[in-house]
């Protein structure tokens, strides 16, 4: 199926008159630096043509659009030591998602790189931002206008709602997403029509179809992905779950990366992290018994903030649930967008408002703005000390602390 996607990929693009700001014809040429600028300019034209991915393709000429092959094999070829696809990788900032496909085409070896386009901001190579005008490849500083139509585009199109992934066909909606969590999460049955799944999916803004071509968003992916690392872009988004030993972070006992979208896997996170938590025990009606530490609520409200209020934007990072002998800090990446004293009273913002809708929709946290108050409320509840709002680095850490006798506490606890 990948071979007749792109076969017929090929076929468009060379019934086409000449290159365009989203398609670039090579034959032989091979240079890594090359390729990089193009990567950019190219990722950069697709989000300004608002078309979900650009093109490249060795083994056809470019004034004639005659397929003619080509010697180039991307896995052959490196920078230094490097392999071509990483080295291109490290210096893309910030990440792109791009595939390099061989294939055979009517007897002779084609290669085709697919790119995604930007989202958040113009894609830079090697430090340097790349546009194309018409079919040729220049600096983005050179041209203020194309560089203010992508800001504004940047600022207009919500992360939710752009392309994760582009698909072959639109079978493989079912087979990347779990839209049997959906339907529960929503307390509906499963329609047995495919074209009513779609249709829903359509509706919250799940997947999209533009020109025909279909693909997941991030809001589909980020919450209904079978496999997060399914999408390359998304894969460090993952939840991360540690259990440190003691009081430190120098042994770490357990170490989870999570893979499924955060509401299909919700439930299962909330779990896995009350297994790992610590209990006390207490006497009941001349009973002891086994109770957990912290509140199932308060744990549950902190986790689903810090999944719908993170900074996606921030590469290289995502949510993280640190558990520690005397603490619990759940750390999420981004700024918060209201000032941390006046989180009981202040009016609700979200950074993410179409992944807060659906996934309170779900139920999966609290209606808007009671969240935080239920966590301090529920916290005092068990006597515990008051849960700790701390921002550094451009990330926001709550921490939950254990039971203190209150000769143990500080003056500020």
């Amino acid at each position: 199926m990948k071979f007749n996607y792109l076969k017929n990929l090929v076929q468009e693009k060379i019934a086409g008159d000449t290159e365009t700001t989203i398609t670039e014809f090579k034959v032989n040429n091979a240079d890594p630096q090359k390729i990089g600028e193009y990567i950019s300019a190219l990722s950069n034209s697709a989000a300004i043509a608002n078309i979900s991915q650009a093109t490249m393709i060795w083994g056809i000429e470019d004034q004639s659009n005659t397929v003619v092959g080509t010697n180039f094999y991307p896995s052959s070829v490196k920078k230094g030591n490097e392999e071509l696809e990483n080295w291109l990788s490290r210096n893309l900032s910030p990440k792109v998602s791009f595939e390099f496909h061989d294939i055979d085409y009517e007897g002779k070896h084609l290669v085709i790189l697919l790119i995604e386009k930007a989202t958040f901001q113009p894609i830079k190579f090697a430090g340097e931002e790349f546009i194309r005008m018409g079919s040729i490849k220049k600096k983005l500083k050179e041209h203020p206008e194309k560089e203010k139509q992508l800001w504004n585009i940047f600022s207009s199109v919500p992360f939710e709602y752009n392309c994760a992934k582009v698909l072959e066909h639109k079978e493989m909606i079912f087979s990347l997403l779990d839209f049997e969590s959906y339907y529960r999460l929503l307390g509906r049955s499963v329609p047995t029509n495919k074209d009513l799944i779609i249709e829903d999916f359509s509706g919250d803004g799940l997947i999209n179809c533009t020109d025909g071509n279909w693909e997941i968003t991030n809001l589909g992916a980020l919450l209904f992905a079978n496999h997060l690392s399914d999408f390359r872009t998304l894969a460090r988004k993952a939840i991360r779950v540690i259990l440190y030993k003691g009081k430190g972070k120098i042994e770490t006992q357990k170490e989870l990366q999570g893979n499924r979208g955060y509401a299909s896997g919700f439930e299962g996170l909330i779990k896995y992290v009350n297994g790992l938590l610590p209990s006390n025990e207490v006497i009941r009606s001349a009973l002891r018994e086994e109770v957990p530490m912290y509140p199932e609520l308060a744990i549950r409200e902190l986790i689903a903030n810090a999944l719908i209020h993170q900074d996606f934007s921030i590469s290289g990072t995502s949510p993280t649930i640190e558990i520690f002998e005397n603490r619990v800090e759940i750390t999420n990446p981004g700024l918060p967008l209201i000032h941390v004293e006046r989180f009981l009273d202040a009016p609700p913002r979200s950074r993410n408002e179409s992944l807060a809708s659906l996934m309170r929709r779900m139920r999966i946290c609290e209606e808007r703005g009671s969240g935080i108050d239920k966590v301090v409320a529920v916290t005092e509840e068990y006597q515990l000390p008051a849960p700790k709002i701390t921002v550094y680095d451009g990330h926001l850490k709550v921490t939950l602390f254990a039971q203190k006798n209150l000769n143990d506490m500080s003056k500020e606890e």
